[in-house]
């Protein structure tokens, strides 16, 4: 990830008050603004190359509307948000990829958002070892979606595919060999 891609996560997720920005409904912000907010902070980005940046970013954690005036963080955000998003019916079966050393905490506690707006869930077991990746030797659970449906638990659907839920109880985990 570029640098000025982490800045966009961090302005369009946790941060939009550093470059004086105000996330609106969905977590939009117009992209004029945005740039120059980029300007104030002293990393000037171009319309053209902030293009380039959502369609070249791998996890597609950015969303242009379909005008191209706006711009938002796809999921992932600490920031007050309402993207409003539909709930939606998962598959049965999703992925959480983790790090090891947090896996008592899970497996007891369950899955929790922590600094996040939502527990983060992957479509499939790669993406999820991926995640798990990022904070040591990876584990990846598999969740009971369906079942946590059913139960009356909602799910939404980011613009990236990343299914969204508030929290996943322990007893919908289970570790993968």
């Amino acid at each position: 990830m570029s640098r000025d891609s982490r800045l966009l996560s961090l302005l369009l997720r946790h941060r939009p008050d550093k470059a004086g920005l105000v996330l609106g409904p969905g977590g939009w912000v117009g992209v004029d603004d945005l740039l120059a907010g980029m300007a104030r902070l002293g990393r000037p980005l171009d319309r053209a190359a902030l293009e380039r940046i959502v369609a070249q970013d791998e996890k597609g954690r950015f969303t242009l509307s379909p005008d191209g005036s706006r711009i938002r963080a796809a999921q992932g955000h600490s920031a007050e948000v309402d993207l409003g998003l539909p709930p939606a019916e998962p598959p049965a079966i999703l992925f959480h990829g983790t790090a090891e050393t947090s896996l008592p905490a899970i497996l007891s506690e369950g899955l929790i958002p922590g600094r996040r707006r939502h527990v983060h869930l992957s479509p499939d077991i790669p993406t999820a070892a991926k995640v798990g990746q990022r904070h040591g030797r990876p584990v990846v659970l598999r969740v009971g979606a369906g079942a946590m449906h059913q139960d009356g638990l909602p799910f939404w659907q980011a613009d990236n595919g990343v299914w969204l839920t508030e929290r996943v109880p322990p007893r919908y985990l289970e570790r993968l060999p």
